[in-house]
């Protein structure tokens, strides 16, 4: 556990924040990396770099690959990448106010904001849907199998690859479905969160049964819901050893398998898609020396 971001493993907090940046022109890569490593901690605070960050370290690590954009049956999802993500952790939303703010300015030198998405814990982690989110999550040694880097050398171990997407409700469509046609969205009752054995095959649950893959399809889901003025949703965040469950999920969700769509896509979308590395820790910092 000394050489993994803590918060990765951790239980979702009460209140989050996503931050995203672009480096900026001609930033001093070494310096910009170790002004990171001054405020990433792993735990309050946790950190994935994109491929423009890592491309301009002029190193490359070993399974980091850009989200690409994918399309199915009126279906059509974004690859938007950035050089860098914080996902901020914590259980009071003005701390966690102030905690962005401080890590704005100290990264501004080299780093340009580029978005920031408030989360938070909806009653016992559910979707704004009201169904519960990530019930087949991975937990204890399991977690670390499925999230996390091992038995690569330093640098690497204690790592791990985190697909991060913005979805977009449309809660007027979702409302207007009965309550059997949302359960047989996800594939799961609302009222006890038991699986429907006769549900659809385009159900949620049927298409993302991450034991049916071969080799199975594990992912370590920190997933939360995000809310602004108008319009809401949840913002998937998917940590891996690799990219690979993940993208065997995303892949049947569009039907290369078998035509059949995931269910999900009746009445939300993702609007975002990117993929970070997340670096390892050492002596409560970021273990860099991958990229240094």
């Amino acid at each position: 556990m000394d050489n993994i971001q803590v918060g990765i493993l951790s239980d979702i907090p009460n209140h989050a924040r996503y931050m995203t940046f672009n480096l900026l022109p001609h930033s001093n890569i070494q310096k910009a990396l170790q002004i990171l490593k001054s405020i990433v901690d792993g735990k309050n605070i946790v950190a994935g770099l994109g491929s423009p960050l890592l491309k301009q370290s002029g190193k490359k690590v070993s399974g980091m690959r850009d989200f690409t954009a994918h399309s199915g049956p009126g279906l059509s999802l974004p690859s938007t990448i950035s050089a860098l993500w914080l996902w901020l952790r914590g259980e009071d939303k003005g701390e966690l106010f102030h905690l962005a703010r401080e890590a704005e300015i100290k990264l501004s030198d080299y780093f340009q904001l580029e978005a920031t998405i408030e989360a938070f814990q909806y009653k016992d982690s559910r979707d704004l849907t009201g169904y519960e989110d990530g019930t087949e999550n991975p937990t204890g040694e399991d977690a670390i199998h499925a999230g996390i880097v091992r038995n690569q050398g330093e640098g690497l171990d204690g790592s791990s690859f985190v697909a991060v997407q913005k979805w977009l409700h449309e809660m007027k469509l979702f409302n207007a479905m009965s309550t059997s046609e949302q359960d047989d969205t996800f594939g799961r009752r609302i009222s006890d969160n038991e699986e429907i054995d006769e549900a659809p095959e385009s159900a949620h649950v049927k298409r993302t049964a991450q034991e049916s893959f071969s080799p199975e399809a594990f992912i370590l889901r920190r997933s939360m819901p995000w809310t602004d003025e108008q319009s809401g949703g949840l913002v998937f965040v998917a940590f891996g050893h690799s990219f690979d469950a993940f993208e065997a999920l995303l892949k049947r969700m569009l039907g290369d398998e078998d035509n059949i769509t995931d269910a999900l896509f009746n009445f939300t979308r993702p609007i975002s898609g990117a993929y970070f590395w997340c670096p390892p820790m050492k002596n409560n910092q970021l273990d860099l020396r991958a990229i240094e």
